[in-house]
């Protein structure tokens, strides 16, 4: 007897138990199951039961089945990263849109900047060569792998016109990335509304600001933008949406929620933290996986047990019929990942003026922020998601001939000091200069 068919005989007997679906906040685990359709390893969702036919798809599985167990180790080692830094009840990342930024930036590192960037992106067995042609394959393969789902991937390098960047950096992102790249007047109030716009553009407006303003430090933004829009395969009928309680984890602070239903035949497989549930879209190429905790277990659970292994095992499932309720919901997130999220995993260097990007240009240059946006917005047709990371990086020193323009013209603090000792005699802020 085969391992799949053990392990479905199992979950016969586990369904027999008795299962109260009205009871099932299956809420608590929508943020992060919504993050599936950005992993890197999509082609991973594919169970036996259901291969794919598709060419692209099939190409995904066969090349870079390997790559992409090293991408959802990040996927997973990212998301709990992130949640374990945030007290927000929603969390929604996009792995594949953090690791595709990163990877852009990974071009002009050397050194330990270099090894940590690979640490973090848990892909130190891998080459630089290595990383981009894998890059260019699932970026081309996730575009064209369900026609019937928009999936789009866009990649863009925006530089102070006075920088001087290395066309060796230059090119190998746009062969490899198709990275739009142009250089701009930083110190103009142009260039954040044209970066800004591109980043809308891209994302179909979910998403219409990445850049609030542009430091006289900074001189590099290297941002991904990735944008899905998939109807579910068995779309839920608007009429049988009703209003239901759902509950928190703490059983306090319930609230009205809008559920949607249906009942049909569906993926499903479960271990003894979680229950998984897959909902397909379009041609069946891409997937919600739902993962809600088993009773008596709680998220914090579920997130701890979530690894490349436990994720592989779950992806074997059967088809049982299921009285589905699943909530609607719309979520927005904004993460500064470059305080303790990416440190946490490894990449501390590149973050310090030891910071080597000598393959970006001869300005000495560290990163300054990474910045990740994400939207998501799941009802009875089907899911729209976006996010954006905007890499910034800032020269360590001021380069020399550099206009910096200072326009007091919003509070600020004040001091009147000694020179030669240096001895303070007065400080404050002003905040209104009206009087």
């Amino acid at each position: 007897m085969s391992w799949k068919t053990k392990n479905e005989l199992i979950l016969i007997v586990k369904s027999m138990k008795k299962r109260d679906f009205t009871k099932d906040t299956l809420f608590k685990a929508t943020f992060c199951s919504a993050l599936i359709w950005m992993l890197g390893g999509l082609a991973s969702c594919n169970s036996d039961l259901e291969p794919r036919n598709d060419q692209g798809a099939s190409s995904i599985v066969l090349e870079l089945t390997e790559k992409i167990e090293s991408d959802n180790t990040f996927a997973f080692d990212l998301f709990k990263t992130t949640y374990q830094s945030t007290n927000e009840a929603n969390v929604f990342v996009s792995p594949l849109s953090v690791n595709m930024a990163l990877s852009m930036t990974l071009n002009g590192a050397a050194g330990l900047t270099m090894e940590e960037m690979k640490e973090a992106l848990r892909a130190t067995n891998y080459s630089l060569d290595d990383i981009n042609k894998y890059n260019k394959s699932l970026r081309e393969a996730l575009m064209k792998v369900d026609p019937t789902t928009d999936v789009a991937i866009a990649n863009s390098i925006w530089y102070r016109n006075t920088l001087t960047v290395k066309t060796n950096f230059l090119s190998v992102n746009k062969n490899f990335y198709d990275a739009e790249t142009k250089a701009l007047d930083f110190n103009s109030p142009n260039s954040i509304q044209q970066i800004n716009k591109w980043v809308s553009d891209k994302t179909h407006a979910k998403i219409p600001e990445i850049v609030k303003e542009i430091s006289p430090m900074t001189m590099m933004y290297l941002i991904n933008a990735t944008y899905f829009n998939g109807i579910w395969k068995s779309t839920f009928g608007k009429d049988d949406t009703r209003e239901e309680y759902f509950y928190p984890e703490n059983d306090v602070d319930r609230h009205q929620a809008y559920m949607m239903r249906q009942t049909g035949f569906f993926p499903y497989s479960e271990d003894e933290q979680c229950r998984y549930l897959k909902l397909d879209y379009g041609n069946g190429a891409f997937s919600m996986i739902v993962m809600l905790p088993q009773y008596e277990k709680t998220l914090d659970d579920v997130i701890a047990n979530l690894n490349s292994a436990t994720w592989r095992d779950a992806m074997h499932m059967g088809s049982y019929e299921v009285s589905l309720r699943f909530p609607r919901f719309k979520v927005e997130c904004e993460y500064e990942m470059s305080t303790s999220i990416l440190p946490s995993m490894g990449m501390k260097n590149p973050f310090t003026e030891d910071a080597d990007f000598s393959g970006i240009s001869d300005v000495a240059l560290c990163i300054s922020k990474v910045i990740h946006k994400t939207f998501v917005d799941v009802n009875e047709d089907g899911t729209e998601a976006a996010a954006v990371t905007a890499v910034e990086m800032d020269a360590t020193a001021l380069p020399p001939g550099q206009i910096v323009y200072y326009v007091v013209n919003r509070p600020f603090a004040f001091a009147i000091c000694e020179n030669s000792t240096g001895v303070i005699l007065f400080i404050g802020t002003i905040g209104d200069v009206s009087q």
